[in-house]
């Protein structure tokens, strides 16, 4: 399918999400981001697609949201567009998102790289919430993804700042993974990618799921949700070929069944 704004791109198990408004530094207007959520979920449904990549360029992951679809629109207009419902399918993603991110991460950028499960920043990276210059605030999740990492002081002091922190910060703060030079950081996130595409695919979703349950639930009622989520891997095809792989002392051959 042919988009406007994304390109698309597959490798080894991997499909790449590529951000392509180059000339306003990956600004996300409406159409960006459903084509971008669009793609997403057909990755998602692809067997043959087991991680996927999302990215921008070395000089924008993606710099906010297009203020000129908004400076002119109402409360009503934006409340009758529900714009931001389309960003809460992300996180029904359910295969492994990495983000390779550079240069400038702000706003809804900002967003959008939290709503990735790893992320991969270049150390020219520069990452932040800076709604409140503009008289509003974060609406896709900012206030509450970005105090879940770093903690409600630090948040505060961001969003009521609007002051971006720089890549080596948030690898302190443990808004990003790693911090690499920006002519390593893309080929970093596609050799983690095509790692973790080598493993189970049934595991993978599984695990991921489980991580995000642990924020949710009591400490009990996730060890319970691990258990079973562990019982109900034993019933498939990878755990017998794994297991057997390793007894055999060769590499295994997954099929995600």
């Amino acid at each position: 399918m042919a988009y406007e704004y994304i390109s698309v791109a597959s490798e080894d198990g991997v499909g790449i999400i590529t951000l392509n408004r180059p000339k306003i530094l990956n600004a996300l207007n409406l159409q960006l981001v459903d084509e971008l959520v669009e793609q997403m979920e057909q990755m998602d449904r692809d067997p043959d697609i087991r991680v996927i990549i999302l990215t921008g360029n070395a000089r924008a992951f993606a710099a906010g949201a297009d203020i000129n679809e908004m400076a002119e629109a109402s409360a009503i207009d934006i409340m009758k567009r529900n714009q931001f419902a389309v960003w809460d399918r992300i996180s029904l993603i359910s295969k492994p998102i990495i983000g390779a991110v550079s240069g400038f991460v702000l706003g809804g950028g900002c967003e959008l790289m939290m709503n990735c499960d790893i992320v991969i920043a270049s150390e020219t990276a520069v990452i932040g919430q800076p709604e409140i210059k503009l008289g509003v605030m974060p609406g896709a999740g900012g206030t509450q993804r970005l105090t879940r990492v770093v903690g409600e002081r630090k948040a505060l002091e961001m969003l009521l700042t609007g002051e971006p922190i720089s890549a080596k910060e948030a690898l302190k703060y443990g808004l990003v993974n790693r911090v690499v030079p920006v002519e390593a950081y893309y080929q970093e996130a596609l050799k983690l990618a095509k790692q973790i595409a080598q493993q189970p695919p049934l595991a993978v979703q599984v695990i991921k799921k489980a991580v995000y349950k642990a924020g949710d639930l009591p400490l009990q009622e996730g060890m319970d949700y691990e258990r079973n989520s562990f019982y109900l891997l034993l019933a498939s095809e990878d755990r017998k070929e794994g297991m057997q792989a390793f007894l055999e002392k060769r590499k295994p051959r997954f099929t995600g069944n």
